[in-house]
């Protein structure tokens, strides 16, 4: 009698006839028109595995690690419905050895399989686990394109060879001509400039009100109590009963063309808004389906460039919206792969401060913090200004270890895979490389946040005094951040305004800022 084996996947049961290839399909490479799909072969076996490896290497987002194992399983079995052969292991399967190369040795063996192939991991550290796995075997292997992004690997290092800084806006407008986005017919970019950015910059009065959220909404408590009762250790809300983010193309598609039709139109004005009264507000929410490959960066950005055609949307929200995608996205990534190894471990500013509890809690008197962590802990998802000019903001302000926050925002966010998170991380938001990314470090008082936002209204401390008790921390964490890393930034053209200030003021005004700040960071745990 033939031995069989439980998928572990909807019951379904695979005879063990050899095949001659195994394709390992990762996490975030949930891609239908990957080019793999177009013949079906009964010699070629796909897997997907569900692995401690993977769940345990930082603490995760509850919402993440549903999203993608739900989104996985999904991707099993359409896989399964078109012919593929399939080998789907989940994490509660007897079998599994929580590593994917333990795992893909078994399966070698068990199937007879003489030949691997698989996409080219988007995070450095599976890229380098598989090849030494593979280097180390007796089996032919190879690698393949994900046949998602607009650049290669290396194209950033080329384009910016023997320069020090490595500026997106020289990026983005290659990126532009390269594609013809936003180009008109002699070569010009559309409207006649390249950065709407200048109009993109509006508060959020309380209209156009936010569109209803029309994402589907799934029950993922079975598939979360599997998780759970493995004992796989998590934080944030996991909405498992009332999950919302989508778990194959299908919904993804929707939820882009429910962007395009309802959302658009106001991203471009308030994309850098936030409210007390809002978690989404016009952010198209797209970014874990496009990070796990369900959504091409090409298609969502020419849906855009339709709507504008179509004059559906404003150039501004428009241009704004596609150089998030064709410009900073594939931007931090090739910054990635450029940078590392070794990225990873930069500290420019030489900080250490651990990270506050309340980093897992959202527990904090700061009204901009305890809204835009707390949300962060329920939806597993913030906007770009809230994780740069509000957490961000205050753990360079504050010193924190940016190795340690780069571990946090890896976890909490649906759509942090490293190759993506780092660059914004260390790059952008910490300044821990010294600038290749930013031309100066993100900072500001609690005069930013309280123009871009209502948070200020409704906070226990007061924004406009620098040193009082009551003192929004921002502020004399603000000017003691500067005179503190004064050898390193005074020189920087783009920070001259902030010293020319500081030379205003007399050595009482500095010395009481000076405590001012001291007094937080004693107490940043109650702050």
């Amino acid at each position: 009698m033939e031995q069989r084996l439980s998928t572990s996947l909807s019951g379904n049961q695979i005879s063990i006839t050899p095949a001659h290839t195994i394709r390992l399909i990762l996490g975030d490479q949930l891609n239908p028109r990957h080019h793999w799909f177009e013949n079906t072969d009964p010699g070629v076996l796909y897997v997907l595995m569900e692995v401690r490896q993977e769940t345990d290497y930082v603490l995760h987002h509850a919402q993440k690690i549903i999203a993608i194992f739900a989104a996985m399983r999904a991707f099993a079995g359409k896989l399964r419905q078109q012919g593929h052969r399939v080998r789907y292991v989940t994490l509660d399967d007897p079998s599994n050895r929580h590593s994917i190369t333990d795992n893909l040795d078994a399966l070698f063996a068990r199937y007879q399989a003489q030949r691997m192939q698989w996409q080219l991991p988007d995070e450095w550290r599976l890229d380098q686990c598989l090849q030494n796995w593979a280097k180390a075997g007796t089996f032919e292997y190879e690698t393949v394109d994900t046949d998602h992004f607009l650049t290669d690997r290396n194209e950033m290092s080329h384009l910016f060879k023997g320069r020090k800084q490595w500026l997106m806006e020289h990026f983005y407008r290659v990126m532009r001509r390269k594609w013809n986005v936003l180009i008109a017919a002699d070569g010009s970019p559309v409207g006649g400039k390249w950065n709407f950015d200048k109009e993109n910059r509006k508060p959020w009065p309380g209209t156009p009100a936010e569109p209803d959220d029309t994402r589907s909404v799934h029950d993922h408590s079975a598939l979360w109590a599997m998780i759970e009762g493995c004992g796989v250790k998590s934080f944030g809300d996991s909405q498992a009963q009332t999950f919302r983010w989508p778990c194959d193309r299908d919904e993804a598609l929707s939820q882009l063309e429910a962007f395009v039709e309802h959302t658009l139109p106001h991203f471009g004005d308030y994309e850098d808004a936030m409210s007390v009264s809002s978690e989404r507000l016009f952010h198209s929410l797209l970014s874990f389906a496009l990070n796990t490959k369900m959504l091409h960066p090409l298609e969502v950005v020419r849906r855009v460039e339709q709507a504008h055609e179509a004059g559906h949307a404003p150039l501004a929200a428009v241009e704004g919206f596609i150089r998030q995608i064709i410009g900073w996205r594939e931007y931090v990534r090739g910054i990635y792969w450029s940078q590392m190894p070794g990225y990873d471990q930069l500290n420019g500013l030489d900080h250490h401060r651990p990270l506050p509890s309340w980093f897992w809690t959202g527990q904090t008197r700061m009204n901009c913090l305890r809204h835009s962590i707390g949300q962060s802990l329920k939806t597993a998802h913030a906007h770009h200004i809230q994780r740069l000019m509000v957490i961000g903001n205050f753990s360079l302000l504050a010193g924190l270890d940016p190795q340690e926050l780069h571990r946090w925002y890896l976890g909490v966010y649906i759509d942090a895979f490293e190759w993506v998170e780092l660059p914004n991380t260390a790059g952008m938001s910490q300044w821990a490389d010294q600038g290749l990314i930013a031309t100066k470090p993100y900072v500001s008082s609690a005069a930013y946040i309280d123009r871009m936002s209502d948070y200020c209204k409704t906070c226990h401390y007061n924004k406009k005094q620098k040193t009082s008790d009551q003192a929004c921390p921002f502020n004399a964490l603000y000017w003691n951040f500067f005179e503190h890393h004064g050898p390193t930034l005074r020189q920087n053209p783009r920070l001259v305004m902030a010293y020319r200030q500081i030379g205003k003021m007399n050595n009482e005004q500095r010395a009481e800022i000076r405590n001012r700040a001291q007094w937080i960071l004693e107490h940043i745990e109650s702050l």
